[in-house]
């Protein structure tokens, strides 16, 4: 069914499916489609009593949760626009996020709340716990009121965690929100009997669009976790769950990979061999996947990844394992999904063609590499960044389509490939293109490394990179004693592995591409609330040194 507003997804949900439950907490309450209602109502009512109207700005500052998207829902459902925020920002930036986005109201989890100033919390009208959805505090009373959204209104403005610059609010409408329904009912189509677990912050467009919106309406349940998916608790909750649909970002899966996977197969020389023995590597895989698939509950039929680029082995691992995923493209300007391919048509390395209704085409293609900027024409882009218009004007091209800024390429069946961030892209001293990302892709396939930045310095090629420390320690056991009692014997043996790193690194990547040092960064890298690097804050940074000196 197509719907025009979230209005009418969240009145015909909540009438058609009302014994169902939509959403609950693993190990805690579980809502009903018909108390979800109810609950929207409640909601609309405290904020129409502290004066609010439609138009006016909600923000929702909330750990996941069934009042999460109830919240969510009655925001929109009355013609108000939703602010929904991450809860990864600083405490600067969240009160730069909601004085920027006018917000008269806060719907707000406890543990968040205590991130925000008193200047920011006496801006709101009203601000409401979404734990019990009782009312925090309330600066005006008068008597406001709500209207049925139309399918051109904004809906909701979501703040970007970009790597590069400050934040920016994405604004959504109602028919771009319902378009990504429809979008993803043609790729994977879901129905009551589905059960959705969610692992990521419902305020990332990815999961808020295709975990949130699209299982509710179509009748589905989703699940929540109380604290962040580590292992310990992941485990239980997918043993109990058992769902069918989830959605990952590739941070996760990789961890698995490089931890379970490779790391068992990288433990002994006699491990090694076989692991390097393509008909062998598949075998072992295959064993793997069946292990994997009965830890998810063997009922996964669809393992949803998007939000950055998937490591190569790591999908290699997927795909020969036979486990069910899909992978997706898209951006928080475009509600988010462009691309992407579901477990039947999966291409190793690519994104998958353009989803249903979306148009895709390169631009300033490189006649060499037949490589461009990827431009989208979708029924989900945004209507542009709130109070930015020249932002706005810079991401569109004359004919309407918009710029998402990666590089790509398509192959004769019009399968994408992403080669990584147009601003990534260094220029090799010949002239060449050289895309960090590929290169990190090599350098995160190692087993010793858990994440890295390629960098551009002097001339040179300079991967930073951090060390998977436990890994190592558990794989050497001779070296226990001495790193006990010695410093230097780590230090001895991380110039041993960078020297191997960069050996592994320069046999795998063309000639331009190969880097000249390796830097261990000992500290995790600065990542954005949606698990990028923040990699403004390592590029060139040796050269700003040595200016400082």
């Amino acid at each position: 069914m197509t719907f025009r507003t979230l209005c009418e997804v969240a009145r015909n949900s909540v009438e058609k499916y009302a014994s169902q439950v939509a959403f609950a907490m693993f190990g805690g309450e579980e809502v009903t489609y018909a108390e979800a209602g109810r609950r929207m109502a409640e909601v609309q009512r405290l904020l129409t009593a502290a004066g609010l109207e439609s138009g006016d700005k909600v923000a929702l500052l909330s750990s996941s949760m069934p009042n999460w998207g109830i919240g969510y829902f009655a925001v929109v459902s009355g013609g108000m626009v939703a602010v929904p925020i991450l809860p990864d920002f600083s405490s600067e930036e969240l009160d730069m996020i909601i004085e920027h986005s006018e917000a008269k109201a806060l719907l707000v989890s406890d543990k968040l709340f205590t991130k925000l100033s008193e200047g920011t919390i006496r801006r709101f009208n009203i601000v409401i716990r979404t734990k019990n959805l009782g009312v925090i505090s309330q600066r005006v009373h008068r008597q406001g009121h709500t209207a049925e959204p139309k399918p051109e209104d904004t809906a909701a403005i979501i703040y970007t965690s970009g790597t590069t610059s400050s934040p920016k609010g994405v604004m959504l409408s109602h028919a771009a929100l319902c378009a990504q329904a429809d979008i993803f009912e043609q790729m994977l189509p879901v129905d009551r009997n589905d059960v959705f677990l969610s692992v990521l912050p419902l305020s990332h467009t990815y999961e808020c669009s295709i975990g949130m919106i699209y299982p509710f309406s179509m009748g589905s349940r989703v699940f929540y976790l109380d604290r962040p998916p580590t292992a310990a608790v992941l485990m239980p909750a997918l043993r109990a769950v058992r769902p069918t649909v989830m959605l990952i970002v590739p941070l996760i899966i990789e961890k698995i990979y490089r931890g379970k996977v490779l790391a068992r197969f990288n433990s002994n020389g006699f491990w090694r061999t076989m692991y390097r023995v393509g008909f062998m590597r598949r075998y072992l895989h295959r064993v793997a996947g069946k292990k994997l698939m009965k830890l998810f509950g063997r009922r996964m039929r669809f393992l949803g990844i998007g939000g950055a680029k998937l490591d190569r082995g790591a999908e290699q691992f997927l795909l020969e394992a036979k486990v069910p995923y899909g992978i997706g493209y898209g951006l928080t300007e475009t509600a988010p999904l462009l691309a992407g391919a579901v477990p039947s048509s999966v291409r190793l390395g690519s994104t998958g063609p353009a989803a249903p209704g979306v148009q895709l085409r390169l631009e300033n293609i490189n006649p060499e590499t037949h490589q461009g900027e990827i431009v989208a024409l979708s029924p989900s882009v945004m209507q542009g960044y709130f109070k930015n218009p020249e932002a706005t004007a810079d991401v569109f091209t004359a004919d309407g389509w918009f710029r998402t800024g990666d590089l790509g390429e398509f192959d004769a069946d019009g399968f994408l490939y992403i080669k990584g961030r147009l601003k990534n892209m260094i220029v090799g001293p010949g002239g060449e293109n050289i895309y960090p990302e590929d290169i990190e892709s090599v350098l995160n396939s190692h087993v010793y490394i858990t994440d890295s930045i390629v960098t551009e310095q002097e001339g040179h090629l300079v991967a930073l990179v951090h060390f998977n420390r436990e890994e190592i320690e558990a794989t050497l056991e001779d070296w226990r004693e001495q790193w006990a009692n010695k410093r230097e014997a780590w230090e001895a043996k991380t110039e041993q592995l960078k020297a191997e790193i960069m050996e592994f690194v320069n046999a795998k990547v063309n000639k331009f591409s190969r880097i000249s040092e390796v830097v261990e960064e000992k500290e995790e890298f600065v990542k954005t609330p949606t698990l990028k690097i923040r990699r403004f804050l390592y590029n060139n940074r040796k050269k700003e040194k040595v200016a400082s000196e």
